[in-house]
C-alpha cells in the first residue's frame, strides 16, 4: 500500500510503498494483549522482600511452659502473631517475566503496525533533521502535523538536535528504531516513522 510522506515543515514529499507483511495485517487484539502483559511482566523489579521467621534475630526458646499457664501455646517471639516477629507467606525478590515465543513477538509488533496504520495514526517524516536543537521550533512543526501524543520511530540513531529537542516535550517520546516495541506504540496516539525506520524495519522482518 502507497501512503503520503510528509516533511517537518509539514510539506510534501511525496509517497512510499508500505509492505503489506508489516502494515496491511487484520490487527489480533489477542496477540498485542500477549505481548504487552509480557512487556509489563518483564520491566517489573521483583525486588519487593520481607523477612520471614527465619531471618529475625533473636532467641529461638520457648516463651514459657506449655501447660499450666492459662494461656495459648507458643514457641519462640519471633513467630509472626507478635509485633517484630516474621512475615507469614510474605513477598520474596523473584522475576515476573513469562515466557513468550520470538515468533510471536515479532507477529505481535506487525498487527500493532498495523493497527496504527488502519485507524490512521501513521504518520510517515521524510527525516527528522533539524538545524538546531529548539524545543520551540520542533513543537511548532508538530503542530503543524497535528501531532501532541506521539511516538517517533527514526533510523539506527536518533538524529542529535532532534532528540534534544523533543525531550522537553510532554507526550512524545523518540526512539530508534531498535527500540521499537508494542507497549509504546500503544501508549501513544500516533506512531511518527522515518522514511529509514521503515526501510530498516522491512529489511528486518524479510
Amino acid at each position: 500500500m502507497k501512503t503520503d510522506v510528509t516533511t517537518l515543515a509539514a510539506k510534501s514529499a511525496g509517497s512510499i510503498e508500505l509492505s503489506d507483511a508489516l502494515f496491511g495485517l487484520e490487527p489480533r487484539t489477542d496477540l498485542i494483549q500477549r505481548m504487552v502483559t509480557y512487556q509489563l511482566a518483564k520491566r517489573r523489579a521483583g525486588t519487593q522482600s520481607v523477612n520471614n521467621r527465619a531471618m529475625i534475630s533473636g532467641t529461638r526458646k520457648k516463651m514459657y511452659r506449655q501447660k499450666g499457664s492459662g494461656g495459648a501455646r507458643h514457641g519462640d517471639k519471633k513467630v509472626a502473631q507478635f509485633r517484630g516477629g516474621g512475615k507469614a507467606f510474605g513477598p520474596q525478590p523473584r522475576d515476573h517475566a513469562i515466557k513468550l515465543p520470538k515468533k510471536v513477538r515479532a507477529l505481535a509488533l506487525k498487527h500493532a503496525l498495523s493497527a496504527k496504520c488502519k485507524d490512521g495514526s501513521l504518520v510517515v517524516l521524510d527525516s527528522t533533521e533539524m538545524k538546531s536543537a529548539k524545543t520551540k521550533d520542533l513543537k511548532t512543526a508538530f503542530e503543524k502535523l497535528g501531532l501532541s501524543n506521539a511516538l517517533v520511530i527514526d533510523g539506527a540513531e536518533v538524529n542529535a538536535n532532534f532528540g534534544v529537542a523533543a525531550g522537553n516535550l510532554k507526550d512524545i517520546d523518540v526512539l530508534p528504531v531498535q527500540g521499537i516495541n508494542v507497549y509504546d506504540i500503544l501508549r501513544r496516539q500516533s506512531l511518527v516513522l522515518t522514511k529509514a525506520a521503515i526501510e530498516q524495519l522491512e529489511a528486518r522482518f524479510k
